[in-house]
């Protein structure tokens, strides 16, 4: 998106948009066999754009055959790596060519700004295709060490079909995270986006084929949870299941899988980040800042976001003034602006649920220290003010649940041990932050806090290259990185008697 663009322009096209509203199976756009459809609501006025096609069981069913078939046949996952890698390539230049339309699709449907969808996740998202895209002739197969009467070779293979069930709050990217490393390792796929965005997952199937990827490689059947996402959870023919969601769709997946064909199950689900910030930081504007983004960033809809502000009791009050004075100056409007830094909820349900948090946390005895209302509702869109709490207690609600919304829980600490407790205090263990100038309490920090990462001097920080995922009920299994394969792919050993 050119920096140039005005709101006006990006009205403009914004109006100018065809939806992409039907499943995508075997290359093609389908109907749901029902009939049924779904109103696909922009949080951004609460004003529909568009019927989907709510796919159910026979819609499923549908694309698990044409992924298994695309399988089978060879069509992708016998296709030469030099040839696969041109594929993804391709695709990730037309993801770029197509940035303006993905971030107008995706800010439309999901509420989150303009400037975040155009600089941050489609951006990303053709990044990620293109870096597993460069990785697929860079993987090796191993070679045991045997005696001279034997080769032992490790060779691994895709797993067959893979189905995806990803979120609403970066619908393209977390879809890509998935799509990513599975099509790399010669997999074919069934994805189910969030019935709050799914436009962006259709058009970049779409893109897909264009790319070169071979029809019913990639299928997506748009729908609700307890239709298509346990249908495909459910279905005989599905090999692995890769999720990131709640921790109760969560143990859904793995109740279903069990109860089917035990196909293989991944998790990203959620967290309840402790942000740590020390009486030694090295700067403390640097951590306020950090920590109000963290938690405002994209309306606080992120599985990673720093909702728990742990504060060293002698600085408390003069950080939690600085990241107020972030969070004041942050600028809440239309999502088509590019001056807007925070959207819309992604529906009227979500912000009912992250009020109600707010609610029961002054209940309980916190602080509202800053915000906590509804905002610009006279739009008909879902905007709350960012909101901080202080004086929590880790056992509060607040402080426990994931809220998914701009809501920061401020706990105070006495020292690095209790500050590690505290963190570690949670059924989640996604992602970990310690501010400190000491090398020793950072690197102490690190190892005692049970998070699949931990920042240290800043948040969120990664690249492609670093995994991500969690401990506890934050999941197992990474995305990101070339472990990231390991999910989509099984070793088999074959073992050559030499005479």
């Amino acid at each position: 998106m050119s920096a140039a663009l005005s709101i006006e322009s990006l009205k403009t096209q914004a109006q100018g948009l065809s939806f992409r509203n039907q499943a995508f199976i075997g290359g093609q756009f389908a109907d749901a066999a029902s009939g049924k459809t779904f109103d696909c609501v922009s949080p951004v006025d609460g004003k529909v754009l568009t019927a989907v096609a709510a796919g159910e069981a026979e819609d499923v069913d549908r694309a698990v055959k044409a992924a298994r078939a695309a399988f089978e046949d060879g069509r992708w996952s016998r296709q030469h790596p030099a040839k696969r890698k041109k594929v993804l390539q391709r695709w990730a230049d037309l993801i770029e060519e197509h940035a303006t339309e993905l971030a107008l699709l995706e800010t439309l449907d999901m509420g989150k700004p303009i400037g975040d969808s155009a600089r941050i996740d489609i951006p990303a998202v053709a990044n990620c295709i293109r870096w597993y895209g460069e990785a697929i002739d860079k993987i090796y197969d191993e070679v045991a060490p045997t005696g001279d009467n034997a080769v032992a070779m490790m060779l691994r293979e895709p797993l067959g079909v893979i189905g995806a069930v990803v979120p609403w709050n970066f619908p393209l990217l977390m879809a890509a995270w998935k799509m990513g490393p599975a099509l790399a390792t010669g997999n074919s796929m069934v994805i189910k986006p969030a019935e709050q965005s799914p436009l962006t997952v259709i058009r970049a199937a779409e893109l897909a084929v264009e790319a070169g990827l071979p029809e019913g490689v990639l299928n997506v059947v748009p729908g609700f949870g307890e239709t298509a996402g346990q249908a495909l959870g459910r279905h005989m023919d599905v090999d692995a299941i890769a999720f990131t969601g709640s921790g109760e769709v969560g143990k859904l997946f793995m109740k279903y899988s069990g109860e089917s064909n035990m196909k293989r199950v991944s998790l990203e689900c959620g967290g309840k980040t402790p942000n740590i910030v020390m009486a030694d930081a090295p700067d403390l504007d640097a951590a306020a800042t950090a920590a109000a983004w963290a938690i405002f960033f994209n309306q606080g809809e992120v599985c990673n976001a720093g909702s728990r502000l742990l504060v060293e009791e002698s600085v408390k009050d003069e950080l939690l003034e600085r990241i107020m004075k972030v969070g004041q100056q942050m600028r809440i409007g239309d999502p088509l602006d590019p001056a807007t830094q925070m959207g819309a909820m992604v529906d009227d349900t979500q912000m009912e649920r992250v009020l109600g948090y707010i609610e029961k946390g002054q209940s309980e005895g916190a602080r509202l220290a800053m915000g906590g209302e509804r905002v610009m509702a006279e739009t008909g869109g879902y905007y709350i003010a960012p909101t901080v709490f202080d004086n929590v207690k880790n056992d509060m609600t607040i402080a426990q649940e994931e809220i998914f919304g701009p809501v920061l829980s401020t706990i105070s600490f006495s020292d690095p041990e209790e500050a590690v407790r505290i963190g570690n205090d949670t059924i989640y263990g996604l992602a970990a932050a310690v501010w400190t100038s000491d090398i020793n309490k950072a690197h102490k920090a690190a190892k005692a806090l049970r998070s699949g990462v931990v920042w240290v001097n800043c948040f969120d920080a990664g690249e492609m290259s670093t995994p991500f995922g969690g401990f506890k009920q934050s999941g197992f299994g990474r995305d990101k990185s070339l472990h990231a394969m390991d999910k989509y792919t099984e070793v088999k050993t074959v073992w050559i008697e030499l005479h």
